[in-house]
């Protein structure tokens, strides 16, 4: 029996294709994105010798869609017999950290209870390479603890913040519909990434195996596009995927991005600018902001930020 399958864990299906678990929904089928598939000429290899080639988003989709069509969707929706294995952050946490000294010295940076602290990415299936970032993921209300020590240990210098160049390379990969200067100046507030020993590290939030019932799911009749101006009531599952802005407007009641880049924009209290694809959801209307990979032509700034900042 497949055990319950979270955000941010991988699956292997029945031909070794490895999938970066991308839901909460995993009732009926996993949903997830193609990361790497085995083939003799791969540039990453494993421990057990097999090569795999890394496939990025745009790549996965087309090759999925060629080689395993009956997985195509807005995600890969393997079927759970399909399933061969799944690797949970949470569980492999103290292999990858014997083997991996920076990843050992942010699990000691955090010191959180066991099972409530996860590396995902190519260092959980071990297909990492010498230029792998780090990705932590936390779990439920520990990930505010994490991100308070990553502030605390990029004073104490435990931990480095981003450089100049760094911040640069980040904005040029997320391609953000919002000028540099606004970019970083959300950024810098976050605590979400920084640098250890010169290896770049992410914490990402995942919710705790009792939140997950209500994680929002499936997609909503469309609507069309719309730009709001609204406060922010609630910004607790900021840092989610999506990540949840709960907002006080006349139409539309909570702002979702499907994009890590508008992750922890705002704080409750905030106004923030958003622009996205209004759907509906029973008798709400959400405005979805991630409803392509890039997120052209849609974003939230935070308009208090802005202005504090100006």
């Amino acid at each position: 029996m497949v055990p319950v399958i979270r955000l941010r864990d991988f699956i292997e299906d029945a031909d070794g294709w490895l999938y970066a678990v991308s839901t909460y929904d995993n009732t009926s089928a996993v949903g997830g994105v193609l990361r790497y598939v085995p083939e003799p000429d791969g540039k990453r290899l494993h421990p057990s010798g097999r090569r795999y080639t890394k496939y990025d988003f745009e790549e996965a989709f087309a090759f999925i869609k060629e080689h395993k069509p009956q997985y195509a969707g807005l995600l890969h929706r393997i079927p759970h017999e399909d399933v061969k294995r799944v690797y949970k952050p949470d569980e492999e946490i103290d292999r990858i950290a014997a083997t991996h000294p920076r990843v050992k010295k942010l699990v000691d940076l955090f010191n959180l209870p066991p099972g409530t602290v996860g590396c995902t990415g190519s260092l959980l299936i071990q297909l990492d390479d010498g230029t792998s970032d780090i990705d932590m993921v936390v779990y439920g209300k520990h990930w505010f603890t994490a991100q308070a020590l990553v502030k605390q240990g990029i004073r104490d210098g435990k931990v480095e913040g981003l450089s100049e160049e760094m911040w640069r390379k980040v904005y040029e990969k997320r391609k953000p519909e919002i000028p540099y200067d606004a970019f970083v100046l959300h950024e810098m507030r976050k605590f979400n990434r920084g640098q250890i020993e010169g290896t770049y590290f992410d914490i990402l939030y995942t919710r705790s195996y009792d939140e997950i019932g209500s994680a929002p799911t499936g997609k909503g009749t469309v609507i069309g596009k719309m730009t709001i101006e609204a406060p922010v009531t609630d910004a607790s599952l900021a840092y989610d995927n999506p990540a949840g802005y709960h907002v006080e407007h006349e139409s539309i009641t909570k702002v979702l991005s499907f994009t890590h880049t508008y992750s922890g924009q705002a704080l409750a209290g905030e106004t923030i600018e958003a622009c996205g694809v209004c759907e509906q959801h029973g008798n709400e209307r959400w405005l979805i902001v991630g409803t392509t990979r890039e997120a052209r032509g849609e974003y939230i700034i935070s308009k208090t930020l802005l202005e504090q900042g100006a």
